[in-house]
């Protein structure tokens, strides 16, 4: 992965690294809200009530 030609100049560097960091962020953000309810569900099974003890 990578560029597949040579980047002629500094605001194509620029760009290209701002998109590969949003690009990133974006994915995460999009990750976490598709597993969040499957973690926040799993957290409720093993949750222990130390009220009963």
């Amino acid at each position: 992965m990578g560029p597949v030609d040579e980047m002629p100049s500094d605001s194509v560097k620029l760009f290209a690294s701002f998109y590969a960091v949003f690009s990133g962020i974006a994915f995460l953000s999009t990750v976490a809200v598709i597993f969040e309810p499957i973690a926040q569900r799993l957290l409720h099974i093993l949750h222990i009530n130390e009220d009963e003890n």
